[in-house]
């Protein structure tokens, strides 16, 4: 028996564990007296908590989804996108450290300590709120639907004659693809391709008809996260992390063994998909990831992996400092590895699928129909479900807190924490109700995570910088942040919606089309055509790169995808950063996607950087006596308890000199530090657990070679 397509075992999996998520929730609304519970755990989460709170945060398991799609249209290079925060993670073992130090409860508090300035307090709560519903709430909505979508399907015998249709010129496409890449298209078939094309990119051609409806998804998943965590807060956010460790495990591996057996073994994996597209840096010209492009987006993540208000939420829960090492550090490390399970069942989705799917970014979904008996498949939705709630969950704890220390209660002060709280709890579902309306809109789930990377430059400059140079000022994090908000997030939204713009024959350009080729092994098909005497023959093959859009993050279509002749316009965020490139006389039609992706990071980058640097050289310093305090404050060790922890940090005010011994170099603006036995044991055993990720990554695309 089957209920919208799914078998009534794998029905039965999904309500239990959903029971399950709701009454942790009711056991842990028990013990939320008031905000600190709600928003920090108390300050009490020891280092496993910290660990899963780590690992659930990073490893939202929709990440698997957006890495194997990433794989699918790139090769292995593709899992850069999740895994380039691996040679971040030595930077964690120092950075969570600022975070507990700091002794906040929001990130938006960090500028009202440091500056005295309610305004910029005001700036980061309303501008992160729209950042993470954009890239986390409406992310993970768009990421879990996409999915799910292909685990729900009907069955072909009830097709209405327009939903035949549909999957008919899906398989059409997909063979007029395959031609195209061979040898240009001529006449009526090159006339077809471009109408069908158009409706590829639109998302609109499918090999099968999903009961999945957007807007029903959404509202069901997101009740039930609100209702979970409107119960239990952070701790118990914890909580289902600790089981949705296990369940990201499972689920990351478990598409590994009957993705082989279908295709025959690893070395059949070899086989069938392009060498290529087993480079860990890059491929032929269609790649994005290369060694340059890796190391721009590198740069970009260093400097804005401080802005999310999670970073305080979690670290500041830590017991003490070595749990919010700890946890971060193992987390982030655990999550690696599993991203290279992800990338690997990217790999098996081109074995079992070809170049063709017509959505990416539902590989996943469809592997798991594909390979998953009854049961397994229950577990696989249970854990993106999951996924959602865990991600969905501490983030919206974290955004209530915004809402109300940073907007709500510096409006209607003085009034009980009990009403706070009620304010924090009605906040949650407002929220994760906005991330389903932006969800509404968006597609592409590579591109929004491209775009949420971004858009943590906007207050992970400043932030960063804050932490390690006194003479940062407000008024240059005000006109950093505007800049960048200018540049990275209204820009590209406001050209992209004005249709002359959008449509303008500048803004719509393509890249050249390339002919790149590539050893590969022969397939019966090649047999058969006469380029090799038997199947497995290695032999050179060409294959046209098709030209990309040059502005715009997800292409350019037709307005009418029924005329070829109608106009072009563009589709997704524009690129501010490469059409600045294109005033500086660069060609950057001439650009492979590579180099797309590198001059919009290196830009988003360095533009922010400058700016902040020099325009807190050209404005007035800070008080220095508040400077003093928040330095003093920093620089003072977490005591074992609240208590004694609220004597040493007035000991600190009363001298805040007293740590000025510890600073690298003395007398000058900068606050680095000198390494003390577990600063420099932690970092080096980091480093060298990074070099085990990449070896391990390595040894997994070579084996079978």
């Amino acid at each position: 028996m089957k209920v919208f397509g799914l078998h009534l075992i794998d029905v039965t999996i999904l309500l239990v564990y959903i029971f399950a998520v709701l009454a942790i929730g009711k056991i842990f609304s028990h013990g939320v007296k008031g905000e600190g519970d709600f928003f920090l755990g108390g300050r009490s989460l020891g280092k496993w908590l910290q660990f899963f709170l780590s690992f659930g945060n990073m490893t939202d398991p929709g990440q698997a989804a957006t890495t194997a799609s990433s794989v699918y249209r790139q090769g292995a290079g593709g899992a850069w996108l999740a895994l380039i925060t691996l040679f971040l993670t030595p930077y964690y073992w120092f950075m969570n450290v600022w975070f507990r130090r700091v002794r906040l409860t929001t990130m938006a508090d960090l500028f009202q300590d440091r500056f005295g300035s309610r305004f910029l307090a005001t700036l980061y709560a309303i501008t992160m709120l729209m950042v993470a519903i954009v890239g986390v709430i409406a992310g993970g909505n768009v990421v879990a639907l996409k999915t799910l979508q292909p685990l729900m399907v009907k069955d072909a015998a009830i097709y209405t004659a327009v939903e035949k249709q549909s999957v008919a010129d899906f398989y059409e496409f997909s063979e007029l693809r395959k031609q195209r890449q061979a040898a240009p298209l001529t006449g009526d078939a090159a006339l077809r391709y471009e109408v069908l094309s158009d409706y590829y990119k639109r998302g609109a051609l499918q090999p099968y008809v999903t009961y999945l409806n957007p807007v029903m998804f959404y509202l069901v998943s997101t009740s039930l996260v609100a209702v979970f965590i409107m119960l239990g807060g952070l701790k118990a956010s914890a909580v289902v992390d600790a089981i949705q460790a296990v369940l990201v495990v499972l689920i990351s591996v478990i598409l590994i063994p009957f993705g082989l057996a279908k295709i025959g073994g690893v070395a059949a994996l070899h086989q069938k998909v392009p060498e290529v597209m087993f480079n860990l840096f890059g491929g032929d010209a269609a790649s994005e990831y290369t060694w340059y492009s890796i190391g721009a987006l590198l740069l970009v993540q260093l400097i804005g992996i401080g802005g999310t208000q999670a970073n305080m939420a979690i670290a500041g829960s830590a017991k003490n400092e070595f749990a919010a090492r700890l946890g971060s550090v193992t987390g982030g490390f655990s999550k690696r590895f599993v991203t290279i399970a992800w990338a690997f069942c990217g790999l098996i989705a081109i074995a079992l699928f070809g170049p063709n799917l017509s959505d990416p970014d539902q590989a996943w979904g469809l592997m798991t129909r594909e390979l998953l008996p009854v049961g397994l498949i229950g577990l696989m939705i249970t854990g993106i479900l999951g996924g959602k709630i865990a991600l969905l969950g501490a983030q919206s704890v974290v955004l209530s807190g915004l809402v109300v220390k940073n907007l709500y209660e510096p409006i209607v002060p003085g009034r009980s924490e009990r009403h706070y709280m009620i304010v924090a709890r009605l906040a949650v579902p407002l929220l994760l109700a906005a991330g389903v309306l932006v969800g509404l809109f968006l597609n592409s789930i590579v591109a929004i995570l491209k775009f949420a990377i971004v858009l943590l430059l906007v207050w992970g400059v400043p932030i960063t910088t804050l932490f390690l140079w006194r003479r940062v000022t407000q008024t240059a994090v005000v006109v950093q942040v505007a800049v960048t908000l200018l540049l990275i997030a209204v820009v590209p939204s406001v050209v992209s919606s004005i249709p002359s713009l959008a449509q303008s024959a500048t803004l719509t350009q393509l890249t050249r089309e390339r002919v790149v080729t590539s050893r590969v092994a022969a397939t019966a098909a090649d047999v058969t055509a006469g380029l090799a005497p038997v199947e497995g023959r290695t032999i050179t093959k060409a294959r046209r790169i098709e030209p990309v859009s040059v502005f715009f993050e997800e292409g350019v279509v037709r307005v009418n995808p029924k005329d070829p002749n109608s106009a072009r316009t563009g589709k997704g965020l524009f690129r501010t950063e490469v059409y600045l490139m294109s005033v500086l006389g660069f060609d950057v039609a001439g650009f492979t996607a590579a180099e797309l992706l590198t001059t919009r990071y290196l830009v988003d980058f360095l533009l922010p950087v400058v700016v902040l640097i020099v325009m807190s050289l050209l404005t007035q310093p800070t008080d220095p006596v508040r400077v003093g305090r928040f330095y003093a404050r920093m620089k003072t060790p977490v005591a074992a308890t609240l208590e004694e922890d609220a004597k040493v940090v007035e000991a600190s005010y009363a001298n805040p000199t007293r740590y000025d011994h510890l600073k690298l170099f003395p007398h000058s603006n900068w606050e680095f530090t000198k390494w003390d036995k577990v600063d420099t044991i932690g970092f080096i055993c980091c480093c060298a657990v990074v070099g085990v990720v990449l070896v391990v990554f390595k040894a997994v695309l070579v084996v079978g070679s």
